[in-house]
Parts: C-alpha cells; structure tokens; sequence
C-alpha cells in the first residue's frame, strides 16, 4: 500500500519525510491499578519495550508506509543497538544519516500507563556535536520540525530552501513566555500543528478556533487539535476552514498520540486528500493509537485501519453521517490490506540470544 502512488514522479527525491531529534529507548509498564503509591512497590501485569522521541513519529510515518530517514544519534550500548535494529530492520526506516556516538550512553523513558494517563520518568545526556556538522538534509517531500523557543534551526531553513515542505511541531513552553516571534523558524513551515492549549497561549485567545484563524497571520495552514473534540483546521491560502470530530474509544494509553495524529496529517497533505480528509485521517490513527500501550508500539498501519473500516460499516445501527465522514477510506484501501488487527508488537525485554 503506497498512498504516495498517485503523485510519485521519476525525479522525485527518495524520501518522503526526514525528521531528526532524541531517541529514547522507552520501557512501558501496563496493567497498573492506580498511580504509584510512594513508599510502596506496584506491580505492572505487563510490559513492553520500544525506540521511543522521534522514533515514535518516524516509526508512526514508516507504517502509513511513507519513506522515512532519520537522523539521529545512538548510543554503543545495548539500548542503542535495540533501538537502531528495530528501526532499521524492524520499520524499514533510512537511518543512513544518523550516527553511533562511542561511549555515550542511549537515553531512557520509563513509562507507567494507568486510568488512560501515564507517568514517565526520563534520564539521558545530550549526544556531543557531530564533528564536521552536516551539511544539509537528503532531499525529501516534507519534513516535521519541532520547533523550540527562542532556537533557530539551520536545517529547517536549508531543507525549505530546497523545496522540502515543513510542518511545525511544539511542545509546552517551559519559558512561559508563548511568543511566537520566538519561533522562528515558523516563517519556513507550510503548516503549523499545536493543541488547542498551546494554540489559545501562543495567540492570546480563549477559543482554539479563533486561534487557529490568528495563527494563519503566520503559517499558511494552521491545524490545532481539539482532544476528545477532535481538530479544527484553517489553510489562509484556500480559505477553507474543516472540523472533524474525535472518535470516541476507551483510552489505554495516549503516549505518542500526537506523534501518530501529525503522520496520520503529512500522509494525506502528501497524497493531496482534502483538507477534512485529512483531519478524518489524522484523527483516526490517533484514535487507534491510544487503544493500545506505548508510542511507537501503538502507530497502526494499513491493516489496523483497514480492519477498523470493514469493523465499524459491519455493526448494526452506524450513523450515516458518521461512516459518510471516512467513506473515502474505500478509495484508498485495498482488500489486500485486511489482516487480524491489532498487531502486538511489543517485546517485553531486550537482548534475547538469537537461536542457531
């Protein structure tokens, strides 16, 4: 399944999506009753282990099957060589522009999921320089940024010089200052992609809807999603405008959600679907994530989605409306997507001897 199918030419670049930035290696505790309890051992009912950080999107990206190259750094110990083999041989994700950094030790989350929230616990060093710096990123369609205040970074320029169209990811800003002068490299995203949180901060609104619509003075196309309410939408150089709503499921664990809700975005702005379409997308595989432990661990591919679309139009009494909103699933699956969903990919510990 390419959904790239339709518009790949002979002299487009080889990759779909560059990203670069930290991989943890995540390690997720499942089944806990409660929140820990100071003072007191809890005992998980299972466990996974997983490349977490960017691996989380670019794992997210390479099963909606878009070429994916990352660039970052490993650690030489087991950790990183764990995260390194399931990315690569695991993923089929480019890791030819990242690196293995001697002696430097790989960074780890422990995550603890519980009553559809989780509790991480992160330890790591920043890797040391590459030495020389590259140059310049590989040529790709697009590329996700996750932009940090008050930073430049002198790839996203290089990248959007060259064509690459970027899209802007945020975190929470630690500073307290949400100035979005001090996001600079905004001005070379084609679209932005807060939460509605982040959104009515960063433009001084009480609504994400009309933050969404002040965001455009600065990003073509300005995406905010809405939680349980799903994402609104605005591209200023259509002015079109699409809300789709959330779909509701019981949440086991929303690590990563918003990793695979962006993937879910950049394949269906890549295959050139309508902008409502896309939200549905986006939406959906986010929706199917957070059924499922962990971040990378729960990105759904094309059979998950596919399993999702022939469940839900075979039980009785389905809104119309509803099923009309991600009728152009049809046009986009093929039969030979349907396999048992969901995928288990978790692996409860690392380093099992490889037999003869």
């Amino acid at each position: 399944m390419d959904p790239l199918a339709a518009v790949r030419r002979p002299d487009d670049p080889a990759c779909d999506v560059y990203l670069t930035g930290t991989v943890f290696l995540d390690i997720i505790f499942t089944g806990l009753d409660s929140a820990p309890v100071r003072g007191t051992e809890s005992w998980a009912r299972g466990m996974g282990s997983s490349p977490g950080g960017v691996a989380n999107m670019a794992t997210a990206l390479a099963r909606l099957n878009l070429r994916t190259s990352l660039a970052a750094a490993f650690g030489d110990d087991h950790y990183g060589e764990y995260c390194w083999d399931a990315l690569e041989q695991g993923e089929g994700i480019d890791l030819t522009p990242s690196r293995t950094v001697p002696g430097w030790h790989s960074p780890v989350t422990v995550s603890m999921a519980y009553e559809g929230e989780r509790t991480m616990v992160s330890h790591g060093h920043e890797a040391p320089p590459e030495k020389p710096a590259p140059t310049c990123p590989p040529p790709a369609r697009a590329a996700v940024a996750s932009l940090t205040p008050g930073r430049r970074e002198p790839w996203i320029a290089q990248a959007a010089s060259k064509g690459t169209r970027i899209f802007g990811d945020v975190g929470w800003d630690d500073t307290g200052a949400w100035d979005l002068a001090g996001l600079a490299d905004l001005e070379h995203c084609e679209a932005f992609l807060p939460n509605a949180e982040e959104a009515m901060r960063y433009t001084r609104t009480d609504c994400p809807r009309k933050a969404a619509h002040a965001l455009t003075e600065h990003v073509p196309l300005a995406v905010v999603t809405l939680g349980a309410q799903g994402a609104y939408a605005v591209d200023r150089r259509t002015g079109e405008t699409a809300e789709v709503p959330a779909i509701a499921v019981e949440a086991l664990d929303p690590t990563g959600a918003g990793d695979v809700f962006v993937a879910g975005f950049v394949t269906g702005t890549l295959a050139g679907w309508p902008l409502a379409d896309r939200l549905a997308f986006a939406g959906l595989t986010a929706a199917l994530s957070v059924q499922e432990f962990g971040g990378s661990l729960s990105a759904p591919g094309w059979s998950e989605i596919a399993a999702w679309w022939r469940k839900v139009r075979s039980l009785p009494d389905q809104d119309p409306e509803a099923l009309r909103r991600y009728a152009f699933l049809g046009t986009v699956l093929s039969a030979d997507d349907a396999r048992p969903w969901p995928l288990r990919r978790a692996v409860p510990t690392i380093g099992f001897r490889r037999s003869a």
